[in-house]
């Protein structure tokens, strides 16, 4: 990998934001090389970290390679550094309830009579309308989209199953960052930039939309649809593991039909084309359940690789720590937990270039960065220690 600097690299950023949503901006940010600093409420820090259950990966996971400075926003003295760091920002992100900015004297209004070519993010449940002022989650907007509807068997909705709308969310608010980075390349002034949930739930929704529209009927959920392609779906093999297989080709078809012994199919109109065999899908899948059936997990995979066709085994999120593609070549990241352990993590999933959009610091302990982030703001270390014994701010036990 190139030790060229990264693409975001002396781009500072502002990071106000909890759990996952506006976490995952900042963390984008941060791994494409900005300078993204966590300000956490003091002293208790992000409420995310101690969250448990479904929830405990949230914090570990979602802020490597930012700093942490705990600072108590309530109080005046805790206002008064927000702003001063304001000053030489480039970007504020934020993704708190509707209106606690604006009690916090953080707001855009405010800010960017501090810092003209500030760039203000507000991540929100909603962008501006009727429902701009309700509070959301993940969950919430995936049932009010419809993506729950979709994702659940007729008359039980379900959730998807990773907290994909608040890291969609999130990576919709750094298109719209760098839009307005480049921008301000020839205005020299910052803007106000919206990302919410619902509208990035409703993008989703962008195929379902346009297919009742195409078809003029409403589109079932998910597993109860109408498939556009003869096989798509996972099939148990001997040993009572499942393989996915989509044959969603007339020459995926054909590579699988020579292979597994199905020559006497391949003058049958029935079997000609994708859409021949959609119409007769009660016939084919039993057919390919029975040739999956004959073979062990592994022995499939390595005999539907082999003839080039659309597979995948059915996997658990554990299956991926030791996945060979996401480890190829170091990629895997090993990132820190709170209990002291070391899980490997995917980094971001694109690739520019020769940069390392890799590991350069692990997920911060609570104002873990506070005493070095003052005195790059200018303070002394007697007003530093002022502040920490007011409670303004919280000083970490692993600076630097």
């Amino acid at each position: 990998m190139s030790d060229r600097p990264l693409p975001l690299k002396g781009v500072k950023v502002l990071e106000f934001c909890q759990t996952i949503m506006g976490p995952t901006a900042g963390l984008l940010l941060a791994d494409l090389g900005a300078d993204v600093i966590k300000i956490e409420p003091a002293p208790g820090g992000d409420k995310t970290r101690k969250l448990s259950g479904f929830a405990a990966g949230f914090f570990a996971g979602f802020n490597r390679n930012k700093r942490s400075i705990a600072l108590d926003l309530k109080s005046v003295e805790g206002r008064a550094i927000a702003h001063r760091l304001v000053e030489s920002a480039d970007v504020v992100i934020e993704n708190y309830a509707p209106g606690t900015m604006a009690k916090l004297g953080c707001d855009y209004e405010t800010l960017k009579s501090i810092n003209a070519r500030l760039i203000f993010c507000a991540l929100k449940g909603f962008l501006s309308g009727p429902y701009e002022n309700r509070l959301a989650l993940d969950e919430v907007v995936q049932f009010m989209a419809g993506m729950s509807y979709m994702t659940g068997p007729p008359g039980r909705p379900l959730r998807a199953g990773a907290s994909v709308i608040d890291i969609m969310g999130g990576s919709y608010a750094v298109i719209g960052i760098l839009c307005a980075l480049r921008e301000r390349e020839e205005t020299g002034k910052g803007q106000f930039i919206k990302s919410a949930l619902f509208e990035s739930t409703a993008f989703l929704m962008t195929q379902h939309l346009a297919g009742e529209v195409v078809t003029g009927r409403e589109t079932p959920p998910m597993p109860a649809r109408l498939g556009a392609w003869s096989v798509y779906e996972p099939f148990e093999t001997k040993d009572g593991r499942m393989v996915f297989i989509g044959l969603t080709s007339d020459n995926h078809w054909r590579r699988f039909r020579d292979h597994f012994g199905l020559e006497h199919l391949k003058n049958d109109p029935d079997f000609a084309t994708n859409e021949s065999r959609v119409a007769i899908r009660d016939k084919l899948l039993p057919i390919v359940a029975k040739i999956a059936k004959n073979f062990e997990h592994d022995e499939l995979l390595e005999v539907l690789e082999r003839i080039e066709v659309p597979f995948s085994p059915v996997a658990r999120p554990s299956d991926l720590f030791e996945d060979a593609q996401l480890n190829f070549n170091g990629r895997m990241l090993s990132v820190e937990m709170p209990n002291g352990e070391v899980a490997k993590l995917p980094r971001l999933p694109i690739e520019v270039g020769e940069h390392d959009f890799g590991l350069r610091r692990q997920p911060p302990s609570i104002g873990a960065h506070t005493h070095e982030i003052l005195i790059d703001a200018g303070l002394s270390e007697t007003e530093i220690h002022m502040l920490a014994a007011s409670g303004t701010v919280k000083l970490g036990g692993d600076e630097g």
